[in-house]
């Protein structure tokens, strides 16, 4: 049979866990209810471990936004609904949200849509940009910077097509 961990136990536990990765209050309650950890104990180790700053759901927020953004390529709408499968505030939500470099942002955004178009069939423009459109909205992004992104896209297609023809 499975020992009972401790409330110190615990603590000691997701410390070094923290201190490697950026983890969100949630993350810990979940862990801490498999372990068999009663709910006053619960409070009590993640109340410590936010008042040592193990746990910062500010920073890890940013943290998460940063790496989806730029790494798995996920747009605000994606974002933002992670974050509240997280149980983090809309306060929060909103402050690293508003955070967001367009530019960045943007930057994510075309790359991902000039890739996707090469290994789109479509049998007229109308489909194609059909596709990228729900494609993209599938990752996150906005319909409007879709829209710019594809009109921006469409004239770097054609610029790339008038070299071949040269």
């Amino acid at each position: 049979m499975k020992k009972e961990m401790t409330e110190q136990e615990a603590y000691l536990r997701l410390a070094a866990l923290c201190a490697q990765a950026e983890h969100c209050e949630q993350e810990m309650r979940d862990k801490m209810r498999r372990w068999g950890l009663d709910e006053a104990a619960q409070d009590k180790v993640v109340e410590r471990l936010t008042k040592e700053r193990y746990i910062d759901e500010e920073r890890y927020a940013r943290a998460f936004v940063k790496d989806k953004i730029r790494y798995n390529k996920w747009g605000r709408r994606k974002v933002q609904q992670a974050l509240w499968m997280k149980h983090i505030s809309d306060d929060i939500q909103q402050q690293v949200l508003d955070e967001i470099d367009e530019k960045e942002y943007l930057d994510v955004l075309r790359p991902l849509l000039k890739q996707k178009r090469k290994s789109i069939k479509a049998e007229s423009d109308y489909e194609l940009n059909q596709k990228l459109v729900r494609f993209a909205l599938s990752r996150g992004f906005g319909f409007d910077i879709i829209r710019q992104c594809l009109d921006v896209n469409e004239d770097d297609f054609d610029e790339d097509s008038d070299d071949e023809t040269d």
